[in-house]
């Protein structure tokens, strides 16, 4: 068993749904102790935090990740309990294999083993390590980051471990994401009698129009770094619950993930000009999850592609798809930013898993990064 297959089990079997950590930080902790990290634990609230740095000097190259893990489901349908690391048909089965306790094994034992090689590499080498990344993102990575600016200390490279491969392991590097913006509206209409709908105004029927509008509506064309921003109505619903009384409200919930073709501001204005255009009497909040980030082709996608290459021999393609991740966070700083890790089809799914040998695969890359950035 390899020593990244070996640590990778051991956090698996950590029961780290957020905002717990289930002892996984401190697992970690002692690995880069070992290698002479000077670790910081910064816990915010009921979510436990890490800082690891080696080295004091510029440039300083980050790895980051989050040991927390999304909610089981349904313990009857896991194949084998999602919290007890298994093996089968070559692959490593439980919540957290691919997002991320797979990743972030092999970020450890990529350093371990570039620091045993090089120990007067140049520059610094870090972890910031959350377990508040699958929940609100309120106390983790950008809390860290708020300690790290006070005390002026830069962030030049970062590795993310998200799992950002679609078939093969290092075929998809995350170079950036979208924005995502949500929007809570509530059309007010007068609840009334069915029988009687002209003494009623069914604010379903007034709001139907508005709706039919934002749907069609082609917002931009994206860019070469970015698909086109797209709009999704994610809950609706009206009603008492009973079938001879037109609702008095309508309530809706939508999501835009967006590109840097727009900014919160130029989506929130579209849409309350439509609204108020259908002349609506209308309540909206807004939420916003995060804008967008990019990191163009420099040096840290550079390395990061030429590791791929050397290690698997594939051309990696770069991509700003999915969901959004603590890179958004982490790009804020001043920071260039990349997502690299597993296959992503299983992710927040019943039996979850990575390959074993993508494991060591990965770990073989990061450390072939270190290499290309801090020798």
């Amino acid at each position: 068993m390899s020593e990244t297959l070996e640590l990778a089990m051991d956090l698996i079997a950590r029961a780290s749904v957020t905002p717990q950590d289930a002892g996984c930080q401190e697992t970690l902790i002692w690995h880069l102790q070992s290698a002479g990290f000077v670790v910081e634990r910064l816990p915010f609230g009921p979510v436990s935090n890490f800082w690891a740095r080696r080295g004091t000097s510029q440039p300083l190259l980050a790895f980051a990740g989050h040991t927390d893990v999304v909610p089981a489901g349904p313990l009857e349908q896991w194949h084998s309990p999602p919290f007890q690391a298994s093996l089968r048909d070559g692959h490593l089965f439980g919540r957290g294999a691919a997002d991320m306790k797979g990743s972030i094994a092999a970020m450890v034992t990529a350093t371990e083993h570039f620091v045993a090689a090089h120990p007067d590499h140049k520059g610094s080498i870090a972890f910031l390590i959350t377990s508040d990344e699958e929940g609100p993102s309120t106390d983790g990575t950008v809390k860290v980051l708020e300690h790290l600016k006070l005390r002026h200390e830069k962030i030049d490279w970062c590795i993310v471990g998200e799992p950002s491969s679609g078939e093969t392991l290092g075929d998809t590097i995350k170079n950036g994401r979208r924005g995502s913006l949500t929007g809570k509206l509530i059309i007010y209409g007068k609840q009334g009698h069915v029988a009687y709908p002209h003494l009623a105004a069914n604010p379903v029927h007034l709001a139907a129009s508005a709706v039919a509008e934002l749907c069609a509506i082609v917002w931009d064309q994206g860019n070469r770094f970015f698909p086109p921003t797209t709009f999704q109505i994610v809950d609706i619903h009206a009603g008492t619950g009973v079938y001879n009384v037109i609702p008095g409200q309508l309530h809706l919930s939508f999501n835009f993930r967006f590109s840097t073709e727009q900014t919160p501001d130029t989506l929130k204005q579209r849409v309350e000009a439509l609204l108020k255009s259908h002349s609506l009497e209308y309540e909206l909040e807004w939420h916003l999850g995060g804008e967008p980030f990019l990191t163009e082709e420099g040096e840290l996608v550079a390395a990061v592609r030429s590791a791929i290459e050397k290690i698997t021999g594939l051309d990696t393609r770069l991509s700003t798809a999915g969901g959004t991740s603590d890179g958004r966070f982490i790009s804020a700083v001043g920071a260039q930013v990349v997502e690299l890790g597993p296959v992503n089809a299983t992710i927040h799914q019943i039996d979850e898993c990575v390959r074993v040998e993508d494991l060591e695969t990965l770990s073989l890359i990061y450390q072939k990064a270190l290499e290309h950035l801090l020798l």
